[in-house]
């Protein structure tokens, strides 16, 4: 909860006040306080369980991202916005317009919220399978989800935890992940992240730039073209480099680093000859096969 101004003109409720700060010397601050009890609806429950027998009749090559987790790991579901569907080849899950993240549903209009109910209706219509498949699994809520009109709170939370926005089906890294560990879609924006799901193995998107901070690049032509430039697409506000990738944006210009930079280097370190001075040059496409490794 931020306070802002020399001095707050209403103090924060006691139940969110532990030990309270008032400053006068600082131009704002935040307190880190408890989360209130978040608990689990019946509505997650059902979409969870639901969307986990999905999971276990896919084949690993038909995840929507990433592989399945391990022993050590589980699906988390992220509220992303999970349109799930059946068709001639099996379940598939696409995005909605929106998803409404949990916290999101008490800032969210229900006229709105309604408007992606019939978006998310259309689509399953056009998916006959969908409905009694779902019946079969034990989600008969689905079709009276589909067909309610959204008017209240209570709808806006129906529709919030149900299998058509809260089970985008994520480990626990590319879910709520931070760098330089795996960066996850609730800190990273999701043009850059996305790209985690369609790039070669072996371009590596993260990398850290000179100041130590982590940077997203992408490079600016097509594989095996030579060209080792890299283009800077995402730097956390506190990085050196991140004032120049704003005037970039601002000017309607690339932010771009050389082939023989750290950056680039890092960026193409799979496509290129191990102690290669630069990313500039041919693609060393025996490398991935020495080592045991394939691209997509």
């Amino acid at each position: 909860m931020a306070r802002t101004g020399s001095r707050a003109s209403s103090p924060i409720p006691d139940t969110l006040k532990p030990g309270g700060i008032e400053a006068e010397s600082h131009p704002w601050q935040i307190q880190l306080v408890e989360h209130p009890k978040r608990f689990e609806s019946s509505f997650f429950r059902a979409a969870k369980k639901t969307a986990r027998k999905i999971l276990d009749e896919m084949s690993d090559a038909e995840l929507p991202y990433g592989a399945r987790p391990d022993g050590s790991e589980h699906w988390e579901m992220h509220h992303g916005g999970s349109l799930w569907v059946k068709g001639e080849g099996g379940w598939r899950m696409y995005r909605a317009r929106v998803g409404i993240e949990w916290s999101m549903q008490f800032c969210a209009e229900p006229v709105k919220v309604d408007r992606l109910r019939q978006e998310a209706a259309e689509l399953v219509g056009a998916f006959p399978q969908t409905l009694p498949a779902l019946a079969e699994l034990g989600y008969e809520e689905a079709e009276e989800l589909l067909r309610t009109p959204i008017k209240d709170a209570d709808g806006v939370e129906a529709w919030t935890d149900s299998l058509f926005n809260a089970c985008v089906p994520m480990s626990h890294g590319h879910h709520q992940g931070v760098l330089p560990k795996v960066p996850g879609e609730h800190h990273y924006p999701w043009p850059v992240k996305g790209a985690d799901f369609v790039r070669y193995d072996d371009f590596q998107l993260w990398v850290t730039l000179p100041d130590g901070t982590h940077a997203a690049v992408a490079p600016v032509d097509r594989r095996g073209s030579g060209d080792g430039h890299v283009r800077l697409l995402h730097v956390p506000e506190g990085s050196r480099a991140a004032d120049t990738l704003a005037e970039a944006q601002e000017q309607g210009l690339m932010a771009v680093l050389p082939p023989n930079s750290p950056v680039a280097l890092q960026a193409f370190a799979e496509q290129i000859a191990p102690g290669r001075r630069t990313a500039a040059g041919p693609l060393d496409t025996g490398r991935a096969r020495r080592e045991g490794r394939g691209s997509r």
